[in-house]
């Protein structure tokens, strides 16, 4: 009964969120991170996380990643990535080296460092995809921009990782052999995918597939065809997918968006039916940002636990951090959108202010340096937590803040460029 009694907490936190975020006009993404750091250091939820409801705040950011992938176009998708490039690329370098720099200024410590830059790397795509849902922002080119480069960087974060912890614990030089490894995962997820959107799902399967049994016969939308249990069929597809991620080394958030945008609205049945793309969608939607996905964000907030002495004496070292990052990755994804992938300055900047969340793989970095492998001192914990909770709460202040000078924008002009 104890973990259904914190659900219930944390759903009332939801609906008081909900009810802030329309009074202040602000996200609920801020006040879901906010009341969740406000109960645990007040006692009101446990410090140590409840088993049960992290893995409903997992199975929340899988149900949100498949719901803004559902909403996407795979053509998209891919096309964007030639636009983005860039901003991946720029938009991880400049704040790693921004943080390295920071860190290694106040303990002189390479392993140090070096962690705390790749805490600072990997941007928290689903923080900016919801925060953009919110604002009616999603489905803009700068959102498509910040969703491939995300994802890119994730794959770059990963491999670097494997390269950085070892150094970092002086486990061992570089193992080449764990680099080659992850790129071929990731090669091989990618082709995987591709394989599902272009060959399995389409109801005329087309290439050789043609000649594969059952395959030939049957495809996704004969699963879809069942009606009201076609809800039942895409968060099951998002979680398979999710675990098929998982299992190549990605966060399985990753995997359900990829589910959601290989899924096509033509394979569902007639639009007035039950069981139809909008019927389905909209209880997609319900799930995943109205009960089960924002226990995500809630946790997430639950982790900033404060120290007040420590805290005290690490506010030089979190403001400098702060201000680096910010500048960091603010400049160079915006300047990179705009000279890498052609978007105008309101665009660019919006892509800027999009990169600049830290969640979920942040805090499993933080998580393997300083728990598992006592890289990471007191200090340069608390710096990098508060760093990356402030940062969270940039995102959704900034791109408020920046919605009317980007809806300024020729919204058929951005379509276009898209």
């Amino acid at each position: 009964m104890e973990s259904l009694n914190l659900l219930a907490l944390i759903w009332v936190a939801v609906f008081v969120a909900n009810i802030l975020a329309r009074k202040t006009k602000l996200t609920p993404v801020l006040w879901f991170l906010a009341l969740g750091a406000l109960m645990v250091n007040t006692g009101i939820m446990p410090v140590e996380s409840d088993h049960f409801i992290s893995g409903l705040a997992t199975l929340g950011i899988i149900f949100i990643m498949f719901a803004l992938g559902f909403e996407e176009n795979t053509k998209n998708f891919i096309s964007s990535i030639k636009k983005s490039w860039g901003i991946a690329f720029f938009g991880a370098v400049a704040p790693f080296l921004a943080a390295y720099l920071v860190a290694d200024y106040f303990w002189q410590d390479t392993s140090i460092a070096l962690m705390c830059a790749l805490t600072m790397t990997a941007t928290a795509v689903s923080l900016t995809m919801v925060s953009l849902k919110s604002l009616g922002l999603h489905k803009s080119a700068a959102a498509k921009r910040i969703m491939t480069s995300a994802v890119l960087d994730d794959i770059a974060s990963l491999a670097l990782v494997a390269i950085i912890v070892p150094i970092a614990s002086g486990q061992g030089p570089v193992n080449i052999l764990s680099v080659v490894l992850i790129t071929g995962k990731a090669i091989a997820f990618f082709v995987v995918v591709s394989i599902l959107g272009a060959g399995l799902f389409p109801h005329k399967v087309k290439g050789w597939l043609r000649h594969v049994p059952l395959i030939r016969t049957f495809g996704i939308r004969h699963l879809l065809a069942f009606g009201r249990h076609s809800t039942l069929t895409v968060l099951l597809l998002a979680l398979l997918v999710g675990l098929l991620a998982h299992e190549f080394g990605f966060h399985p958030a990753i995997g359900a968006y990829m589910a959601g945008l290989i899924l096509k609205e033509e394979y569902f049945g007639r639009k007035d039916a039950k069981g139809s793309y909008a019927d389905t969608r909209r209880i997609v939607d319900n799930v995943a940002f109205s009960w089960i996905g924002p226990v995500f964000f809630v946790e997430l907030g639950s982790k900033i636990i404060f120290d007040w002495a420590i805290l005290a004496s690490v506010i030089p070292h979190i403001s400098l951090m702060l201000g680096s990052v910010f500048l960091a990755q603010v400049l160079s994804a915006s300047i990179a959108a705009r000279f890498t992938s052609g978007m105008n300055w309101q665009g660019s900047i919006l892509v800027g202010l999009g990169m600049l969340g830290r969640a979920e793989l942040a805090f499993v970095v933080i998580d393997i340096a300083y728990v598992q492998n006592s890289i990471l001192n007191t200090e340069a914990f608390y710096t990098l937590m508060l760093t990356a909770f402030i940062l969270n709460i940039l995102v959704p202040v900034t791109i408020t803040l920046w919605k009317p000078y980007y809806a300024v924008v020729n919204p058929q002009k951005q379509r276009k460029k898209a």
